[in-house]
């Protein structure tokens, strides 16, 4: 059974920090590629950063120089790490995993900027 786990969310104010990990099982992590994704209130769920099998990143154009997204293979571990946060990153952010030709998602957790 594929379990991908969130933690590190919280309220912080504008221009803090935060970073969120994932811990996953269930899968090989080191074949599998990583990613976060994120849902405000009223909109659709949308990429923010990935990482491929090896050390490959990419990210959304709203978060680029502020989030790094990095992996740990041998804790079976994808972390975001946000800098800068402004109100507008507010939302549910939610881990998910690419292996075998399928997309496996976590529970999310909430990151709320105070501005």
């Amino acid at each position: 059974q594929v379990q991908l786990v969130e933690s590190g969310g919280g309220l912080v104010q504008a221009g803090g920090s935060l970073i969120l990990s994932c811990a996953a099982s269930g899968i090989i992590f080191s074949l599998s590629n990583m990613g976060w994704y994120r849902q405000a209130p009223g909109k659709q769920r949308e990429l923010v950063a990935t990482i491929i099998s090896g050390t490959s990143t990419n990210y959304a154009d709203s978060v680029e120089g502020r989030f790094t997204i990095s992996r740990d293979n041998a804790k079976n571990t994808v972390y975001l790490q946000m800098n800068s946060l402004k109100p507008e990153d507010t939302a549910v952010y939610y881990c998910t995993a690419s292996y075998r030709n399928r997309q496996y998602w976590g529970q999310g957790t909430q990151v709320t900027v105070s501005s």
